[in-house]
């Protein structure tokens, strides 16, 4: 009986699923998502080489159990017995010392429990997403992937805040997120071009959520977000970087709690505060209203500027990647991107870039810019095979 990995990304109000065999190295015999799951749950999949299945769910009051519970129906339709020999879950936060995936034990969750403050949006789910499939797979192998993960080897001054010290040492750090996906990219890469790989290159991971990873050597050496996944970029409904005296202001002048301000700057900001229409970039691209363009303009700006920062940080800028749901569709997005910065050695070829080509710079551009789809569920099934193996033990405390 073939073993299977099953890998897990669960959000606030999704979960993310893929199905890969344990003893190859091969793309996903399913993959899908459960979207909407407290309000209008509905199941979407693709079995390898097959039309999408759709089907509408109805809410329980079980969240990401009963979304788990409906991905196995269907699984369980078509591969009888299916043995799980892994579970493999995205864990937005590892703390300060994990720098690699771990098997999760009761003692380990019990720790990255108390990682939730930092990620009051994510890790909640994350954790309980892993305990559902322990109770479920009580016989497979349960291992957490880490956002932090691969940004651990900042140096230090990409790491702190200019707080009294003891705060680092309490866990007050840059940690950076997006850390699966910037792993996919940088492997990616020294398949392609290994020279590239191990030059200095941006990676620009755009989407709902949007962050920026400078990489030398395909190792992370500075990201745009820091203690939170609110830092940096402004994404779909989150603020990005924000003068902390606006929150000081908010608390004195507004009268607003912790409560209010996480909602205004997790659920309410971003594109959709800006533009007042929408979180989306593709309905915003959509609208002939001023202030979805004006929302436009700021995102550009924002990652033309820390694509500059980046490039300082890591001393010269060799490839720029474009990666992420609107890195990888939004060919307008990236031209605007690149539009002014030639002195940076970025020129945009205008025909390959409409066309999504891989690589969109012009010959004669000093710095090469690429468009990669990630591929974050590849990067989960690989770290359990490792497990699976024996390979890989773990690299902190719990």
């Amino acid at each position: 009986m073939t073993g299977y990995i099953l890998t897990l990304n669960a959000g606030s109000s999704s979960l993310k699923v893929a199905l890969y065999p344990a003893d190859a190295e091969e793309g996903p015999v399913l993959s899908g998502q459960v979207e909407r799951i407290e309000t209008d749950p509905a199941l979407r999949a693709h079995w390898a080489g097959d039309a999408e299945v759709r089907r509408d769910l109805k809410p329980t009051g079980d969240g990401h159990r009963a979304a788990l519970e409906a991905v196995l129906d269907l699984i369980s339709e078509r591969l009888v017995d299916v043995r799980v020999a892994a579970v493999s879950h995205r864990i937005v936060h590892g703390g300060p010392h994990r720098d690699g995936s771990v098997i999760l034990t009761d003692d380990v969750l019990e720790d990255l429990a108390g990682l939730s403050p930092y990620a009051p949006l994510h890790q909640p789910h994350n954790l309980s997403a892993a305990r559902t499939a322990a109770e479920t797979f009580p016989h497979a192998v349960q291992v957490g992937c880490f956002d932090t993960a691969f940004h651990r080897g900042h140096p230090w001054v990409n790491d702190t805040f200019a707080l009294p010290r003891d705060y680092y040492e309490r866990g007050v750090r840059r940690y950076g997120f997006h850390g699966l996906s910037y792993d996919y990219i940088s492997r990616r890469l020294a398949a392609l071009d290994p020279d590239l790989h191990a030059g200095r290159v941006v990676v620009a991971h755009l989407g709902n959520g949007a962050s920026m990873c400078g990489l030398h050597g395909g190792r992370s050496i500075a990201s745009t977000m820091g203690f939170t996944a609110l830092d940096g970029l402004p994404m779909g409904t989150r603020s990005g970087q924000l003068d902390p005296g606006v929150v000081l202001y908010l608390m004195s002048e507004e009268g607003l709690d912790v409560d209010a301000i996480t909602d205004l700057l997790y659920r309410r900001s971003g594109l959709l505060g800006l533009s007042g229409l929408s979180h989306d970039m593709r309905t915003l691209e959509a609208s002939g209203a001023p202030e979805a363009a004006d929302a436009i303009s700021y995102f550009v700006f924002r990652v033309r500027r820390e694509l500059g920062a980046l490039a300082a940080a890591l001393g010269g800028l060799d490839a720029v990647v474009f990666t992420g749901g609107i890195g990888e569709n939004s060919a307008t997005i990236r031209q605007r991107v690149c539009d002014g910065t030639a002195w940076m050695g970025i020129d945009i070829d205008p025909s390959a870039n409409t066309s999504n080509a891989m690589e969109i710079s012009t010959t004669d551009s000093r710095v090469r810019v690429l468009v990669l789809p990630t591929d974050e569920e590849s990067v989960l099934a690989r770290e359990a095979r490792e497990h699976l193996a024996g390979h890989r033990k773990g690299t902190s405390p719990s």
